[in-house]
Parts: C-alpha cells; sequence; structure tokens
C-alpha cells in the first residue's frame, strides 16, 4: 500500500506542477515530468510487488486497468515533452494514481498469465500495449476536437495556445493510432494462432467487438492515406473505434469478474 500511495503522490505532484503551466508554452516542464516518470516506476513496481505474492502477473479487472493507466502515463512522460503535449499529463497522471490506489485495494486475486503458455503472455502484453497506445489516440482527439471548434467559433483561449499547432496535433493523433493500429493487428493475429476456443461463450463478444474496432481504425487509416481525411471524421471514427475497444476489454472484464463473479 505504501507504494501505491508513493505512486499515487508522485502523479498528483506531477499533475499540479503540469496544471500550474499548462497556459504556458514556453514553460518548463521537465521536472514535472520526471515526477511523472517516478510515478511510473513506483507504479511498476507495485505491480511487481503484487505479482510476487501471487506467483504469477495478475490481470484482473483492475490490474489490467491499473497496467494500460501505467503504459499511457509512461509514454506521456517520455514523449510528452518532446511534442509538446505536457498538458496530457493533467488528464493521464491523476487516471494512474486512481488506478494504483485501486490496485493496491484489490490486490492480487490469482495467479496470472506468468503460469500459462508463453503465447497467451504475448497476447495479453500486445493487447495492453494496443490499449495504451490507443487511449492516449483517444486523448489527443479529444483535444484536436477542442482546437478545430475554438478555431472555427474564433475563440484563442489560452487553452487553444497551450495545445500543439492543429497540424502537429493532427500528424501526432494518426502517427499515434498507426502505432495502436499495429499493436492491435498482432493482438489479434497472436489470438488466432495461440488462444483455444476464440470463439467460445466468454470471448466471443471481445473477439466480435475488438474486430470491429480494429476495422474503424483500418478503415480511418485508409481513408487519411487515399482520400486525407481528417478533421471531425477522424474524431469520431476514433473515439467510437476506442468505445468498441473499451467494451471488448474491460467491459467483458467487468461483467464476468465483477457482476458474474468468475474468473
Amino acid at each position: 500500500m505504501l507504494t501505491a500511495l508513493a505512486a499515487a503522490l508522485a502523479y498528483l505532484i506531477a499533475t499540479r506542477a503540469l496544471a500550474r503551466n499548462v497556459f504556458n508554452p514556453d514553460a518548463d516542464n521537465s521536472n514535472a515530468l520526471r515526477l511523472g516518470l517516478l510515478g511510473v516506476l513506483l507504479h511498476g513496481a507495485l505491480h511487481a510487488q503484487l505479482w510476487w505474492r501471487a506467483g504469477g502477473a495478475d490481470l484482473h479487472f483492475f490490474a489490467a486497468l491499473s497496467l494500460v493507466a501505467l503504459g499511457m502515463a509512461g509514454l506521456t512522460g517520455t514523449f510528452g515533452r518532446r511534442q509538446r503535449l505536457d498538458a496530457l499529463g493533467v488528464v493521464v497522471f491523476p487516471l494512474a494514481a486512481l488506478t494504483a490506489l485501486a490496485l493496491a485495494g484489490t490486490g492480487a486475486r490469482s495467479t496470472g498469465i506468468a503460469a500459462l503458455d508463453w503465447r497467451i503472455g504475448l497476447h495479453a502484453w500486445l493487447a495492453l500495449l494496443a490499449y495504451a497506445t490507443l487511449a492516449l489516440a483517444a486523448l489527443l482527439a479529444i483535444m484536436l476536437w477542442m482546437q478545430e471548434r475554438a478555431l472555427r467559433a474564433r475563440q484563442f483561449t489560452r487553452l487553444l495556445r497551450a495545445l500543439p499547432p492543429l497540424t502537429q496535433l493532427e500528424t501526432l493523433l494518426f502517427r499515434t493510432i498507426t502505432v495502436g493500429f499495429a499493436l492491435l493487428t498482432l493482438t489479434l493475429i497472436t489470438g488466432v494462432l495461440f488462444v483455444e476456443n476464440l470463439f467460445a461463450q466468454h470471448l466471443v463478444h471481445k473477439t466480435v467487438l475488438s474486430i470491429l474496432s480494429w476495422a474503424m481504425f483500418g478503415i480511418l487509416l485508409l481513408g487519411r492515406h487515399l482520400r486525407g481525411w481528417r478533421g471531425r471524421r477522424a474524431v469520431r471514427l476514433t473515439l467510437g473505434a476506442m468505445l468498441l475497444l473499451l467494451l471488448a476489454f474491460f467491459g467483458s472484464k467487468l461483467v464476468l469478474e465483477l457482476v458474474l463473479m468468475r474468473g
């Protein structure tokens, strides 16, 4: 629990520092992002402690949620300053703090993927990386929507000035989606190759929704390449595909583990 509290404290101090400078694009947020990365290290140590006690990597609902938030925080802390996306930390770091505390409260529930075949482990880790990357893409899409809306209304607010230029933000969005799409593709391929009974009753919804999400991201990238899709269409498709992905993984886990009480 102490590790979780330390991680949450580092995240929240980093959030406070970033929020104080969010409207100043010239502010040096390097120390704040380093504090965020300290939170990431402590957050990772929390998972390691729980896995050691459980005898394997546990991926129950709160553990999986925490790992996705951990991945988002790690990406934000590493690339935020380079891409002028420090403002992402104001959302991502508190989310990571909450999931770390939730994980500490629930603890490790069962022996996890380390006790299973390495191929299933590979599939699970690819899925978590894909979810973390595409969740960041969804946040970027929301930022892009806010920026476009402000520009259309000619509302040149301090928040607008805090964001990267529109073209840079849009380019970063599609780069992030491309990486996430590649990871999601590998997730689906390893699922087909390595997961037995992929269309069993407790997996069919997850599989179908994941494929639909993958198709939407693929259509968006194809439309971008062939027809130059951008703006509101890109935002809607990104958020719609991410919603399907959230329902596929966390929706099914929530129902199975917290409602039906099945592992």
